[in-house]
């Protein structure tokens, strides 16, 4: 056996003991308290008591998803449709509440888990951790434990221990048992959780909705992005290059009528038209970088990054793993999301350095852009992550903010795409 394989073992009988330590307090605990309180609702009690009990539920249902994803990778989205803004407070408030809880198909399928949890889900949890624990009391009966059995005989399993001998074929058998623990521990923790994913993940219809719905709403925003896109470009074409560009022609015709009366005066001005031109020029190109930057079409992803990250006032770093390249649009929209994400930490996060991460697996482009800063940053606090997260949206990409109070800071992007 190697030595990272009785670490991975013995990690993962911890992991079931407090899995199985969970289930059989959590889960009976809540369990119960919902129960009660639904019984209770009849008498008007229950619309008081039920939406705390079944926030506790979900409360105890999400906790298991987290540790599902960071200890097994098994990913388990959550299900939940938010409450309507229009839910009033008070006792009104929790009685819609209730309604409203009792009527999302989720909450009958956590209190289905909770039941199964409960007895499935703790024997598999805690046999992970049985199989590992075992096997330490065959070595303290060949020890020297088994003299204390010697006038009762001890039963180790199926092997009754009361000599030497058979101290020593319990703990054959023990080692027999370690191995299969060795073998089947890290498994048996992924068996619970995929147990639960099986029990409290959104069917397919729910996600079939949600996306539907997520579709629409990104749509929505994407229309509005693209309107409001055309009027700042047509802003900056009005208020810059056209206006220079409209100079240039009344200073030519000022020129014109100029340049046999007073050359100098004309000359003078040629040089103001020639100085208007080019600068009218540099906004045109700084408007069509704005809008798809030449990098990004020539050299990709990468390199555009790598080359906006130059441009930035703190010192940064960045890393790409890319074997190939994505769709035009979703570059496009990668490359955005990152500038505002970097001006965002410009602006706001007060750090001294910046690091960006890109990657792509399992069909999902990725992007880590972490700061040393103050930390604090959340998405609806008006940081700008709310627009990003829009932005993404559009290509049913999603956005994760990691940010504690004192940093450091790190937003996650992922996009659904293949390289080509």
């Amino acid at each position: 056996m190697k030595a990272i394989d009785i670490r991975d073992a013995v990690r993962a009988a911890g992991r079931g003991l407090v899995l199985g330590l969970t289930a059989i307090v959590g889960s009976v605990v809540l369990f119960v308290l919902t129960v009660v309180s639904l019984a209770l609702t009849p008498l008007g009690i229950g619309f008081l008591t039920t939406p705390s009990a079944l926030a506790a539920v979900r409360a105890h249902a999400n906790h298991r998803r987290l540790l599902a994803a960071k200890w097994s990778g098994v990913r388990i989205p959550p299900p939940y449709r938010p409450l309507p803004d229009d839910v009033r407070g008070g006792l009104t408030g929790r009685v819609e509440r209730t309604v409203l809880l009792l009527k999302e198909p989720a909450t009958w399928r956590d209190l289905r888990w909770l039941l199964v949890d409960m007895t499935a889900g703790f024997t598999v949890a805690i046999t992970a951790t049985w199989l590992m624990l075992f096997p330490v009391e065959g070595l303290v009966l060949a020890a020297g434990l088994w003299r204390v059995f010697t006038d009762n005989r001890y039963w180790y399993a199926f092997v009754p221990v009361d000599s030497q001998l058979t101290g020593l074929l319990a703990f054959a058998l023990g080692l027999v048992v370690l191995a299969a623990g060795v073998r089947f521990a890290p498994a048996l923790v992924r068996a619970h959780f995929t147990l639960t994913r099986a029990l409290i993940a959104p069917t397919q219809e729910e996600e079939l909705a949600r996306r539907i719905e997520r579709l629409t709403e990104s749509r929505h925003d994407a229309v509005d992005t693209s309107a409001a896109e055309l009027r700042r470009i047509e802003r900056d074409l009005h208020d810059g290059a056209q206006a220079r560009l409209v100079a240039v022609g009344m200073d030519l015709g000022t020129v014109e009528a100029l340049i046999e009366k007073n050359p100098a005066k004309a000359k003078e001005l040629l040089g103001q038209a020639r100085l208007s031109s080019a600068e009218a020029l540099t906004e045109l190109r700084d408007l069509v970088r704005g809008i798809h930057p030449p990098v990004l079409a020539e050299r990709g992803l990468g390199d555009a990054v790598r080359a906006l990250a130059l441009r930035l006032p703190l010192e940064s770093e960045v890393n790409v793993e890319l074997p190939g390249r994505a769709d035009a649009p979703v570059e496009s929209a990668a490359y955005f999301a990152v500038s505002e994400a970097l001006a965002n930490v410009v602006k706001h996060a007060g750090a001294e350095r910046i690091w960006v991460d890109i990657s792509h697996g399992d069909g999902m482009l990725r992007i880590a852009v972490t700061d040393n800063g103050g930390g604090g940053a959340a998405i609806g606090k008006g940081s700008g992550l709310s627009g990003l997260e829009r932005r993404l949206g559009t290509f049913d990409g999603v956005l994760a903010v990691n940010s504690p109070v004192g940093g450091p800071t790190m937003v996650t992007m992922e996009i659904p795409c293949a390289l080509s």
